[in-house]
């Protein structure tokens, strides 16, 4: 299921935004203010963030850039009554990935959620699935032309988050950071090996292929 993280310190249109999105199928969380939201971030993984920007002891600004220094990937979308360009202009070098005006109708909200989800791959049933290639991440499996790729669980969570993610690049930092234990002896080079791996037992995928972004990381490309 994914799982939404909306922060509103309006308490009545708080309850109305995660009602909806819970009719929807979706798992949601609200917070009043940008700090809580922070903290349940910090506990969980979420699929999306929606958050305001005037908000009590930490702002939609201050979430924002907490939510990108900790994941780079993850869609955000800013609902406000701030319609001037220059918020716009600053939520957008803080990386967010769309602005909504308040007042709103819920029905756009919904549409632009599942825009974003959509552009980012990621549906209610947590599946990939590209060319011959299907991936459930609830039940962590894999299968290419209906036979089981056999994928450890760390390879499948390697996999799963390039491919939700095409064409975007992650550093073998960032990789680590995500999927390693912090106490890990993983390395640069584990990545690599890992990579390396992937790369045979996806041999017969016939929907994307694993690119080596020189300097950087890895990045999935859709064929």
């Amino acid at each position: 299921m994914v799982n939404i993280l909306v922060a509103e310190d309006d308490e009545k249109l708080n309850k109305l935004v995660c009602a909806c999105l819970s009719s929807e199928g979706y798992e949601v969380c609200g917070c009043l203010n940008g700090a809580d939201a922070l903290g349940k971030f910090a506990e969980k993984k979420f699929d999306m963030v929606i958050s305001d920007i005037m908000m009590p002891v930490l702002d939609g600004f201050g979430l924002a850039a907490a939510v990108r220094s900790q994941d780079c990937a993850v869609p955000v979308l800013f609902m406000t009554a701030r319609d001037d360009m220059p918020s716009k202009q600053r939520g957008f070098r803080l990386g967010i990935d769309d602005y909504l005006v308040k007042p709103f109708d819920t029905d756009e909200l919904i549409m632009r959620v599942k825009a974003i989800l959509r552009r980012a791959n990621i549906n209610a049933s947590k599946k990939l699935e590209l060319g011959n290639l299907v991936m459930d991440e609830d039940e962590h499996t894999a299968y290419v032309n209906g036979e089981e790729l056999p994928l450890t669980m760390r390879e499948f969570d390697i996999l799963f988050k390039l491919l939700s993610f095409p064409k975007k690049t992650f550093t073998r930092a960032k990789l680590m950071e995500d999927l390693w234990d912090y106490d890990s002896s993983a390395t640069s080079r584990t990545v690599d090996v890992y990579m390396a791996k992937l790369r045979e037992k996806t041999a017969e995928c016939d929907g994307f292929e694993i690119v080596t972004v020189h300097g950087l990381g890895y990045k999935a490309v859709l064929k």
